[in-house]
C-alpha cells in the first residue's frame, strides 16, 4: 500500500463542470441503448475535443512535428509537483514564480482565485479568469518545470490570439495542464498523476488528474532523492 496521506482528485467532471472553449467541439454523451427503456445493456458514445475539460497539452499543439502524446513515456505524467497559492486577481506574474525552490523536472500547479470562486468547474466559459502571463511562463522555463498547469480550460488570457504562454512552455518542452480544480488542495507539494489517453499523434488528450499527499517521512524521503517516481 502507498504511504500518501490522501488522494486529491482535482479534475472537473466532464459534462456538468467541464468548460467548453470557444469554438471548440463541446462534450456530449449519447445514450444509444439503456437497460431502463428496455434494453439489454445500457451503451453511450461520446464526442468531445482533445482539450475538453482536465487536459493536457503537448507541444504539438502549438508546434509543427512537435512532440506528440504517444511520444512520451508513461512515466512523464507522474511526476513531483509543487501547488503555489496566487492572490493576483488577474494573472500569475513573474514574481510569483522567481522565489519558488523548484527541483529540476518538477511540476508548477497554480492554485488562484479561479478555483476559490468556482470559476474553474462551474460548467460555461466565461471571459473573466485568471490566466498565466507571458513572463510567468518564461519564468516557468526558467525554473525548468516539466509541466505547468492552471485553474481554468486555457492559460491564456481570453482573446489573446497569440498564445504566447502556450508556445513559451510548449517549444521549451514544458507540458500544460489546463482545467484543473485546486480549491481543496493546500499549498504544498504532492505527486502529480495525470494519464491521458493512449493516442496516435494527438496534441493533447483528456486526463483523469489526481495529487498524492504523502506522509511526513516519504515526503521528506521524496524531496531528498529529487525526482519522485511511483
Amino acid at each position: 500500500m502507498l504511504p500518501h496521506k490522501k488522494i486529491h482528485d482535482i479534475s472537473v467532471m466532464l459534462g456538468e463542470e467541464s468548460i467548453d472553449y470557444p469554438g471548440d467541439t463541446p462534450y456530449s454523451r449519447k445514450q444509444l441503448s439503456a437497460i431502463a427503456e428496455g434494453g439489454m445493456y445500457d451503451l453511450s458514445s461520446l464526442e468531445l475535443s482533445a482539450h475538453s475539460g482536465t487536459h493536457i497539452d503537448a507541444p504539438a499543439h502549438f508546434m509543427a512535428r512537435g512532440r506528440t502524446i504517444d511520444r512520451y513515456e508513461i512515466g512523464d505524467f507522474i511526476l513531483p509537483a509543487l501547488v503555489v497559492d496566487i492572490d493576483d486577481p488577474d494573472a500569475v506574474r513573474p514574481e510569483a514564480v522567481a522565489g519558488l525552490a523548484l527541483q529540476t523536472g518538477e511540476a508548477l500547479l497554480f492554485r488562484t482565485q479561479n478555483s476559490a470562486s468556482g470559476t474553474c468547474r462551474k460548467g460555461v466559459f466565461s471571459e473573466c479568469y485568471v490566466h498565466l502571463s507571458p513572463e510567468a511562463a518564461r519564468a516557468c522555463v526558467a525554473k525548468r518545470a516539466s509541466l505547468v498547469g492552471l485553474d481554468y480550460v486555457t492559460i491564456e488570457p481570453y482573446g489573446n490570439e497569440a498564445f504566447e504562454a502556450h508556445r513559451t512552455l510548449l517549444q521549451a518542452g514544458v507540458l500544460i495542464l489546463e482545467g484543473i480544480n485546486l480549491d481543496h488542495v493546500p499549498a504544498g507539494r504532492y505527486t502529480l498523476v495525470c494519464l491521458p489517453l493512449k493516442m496516435k499523434n494527438a496534441e493533447a488528450s483528456p486526463v483523469r488528474a489526481v495529487l498524492l499527499e504523502w506522509t511526513d517521512a516519504a515526503q521528506a524521503c521524496n524531496h531528498s532523492a529529487g525526482k519522485s517516481r511511483i
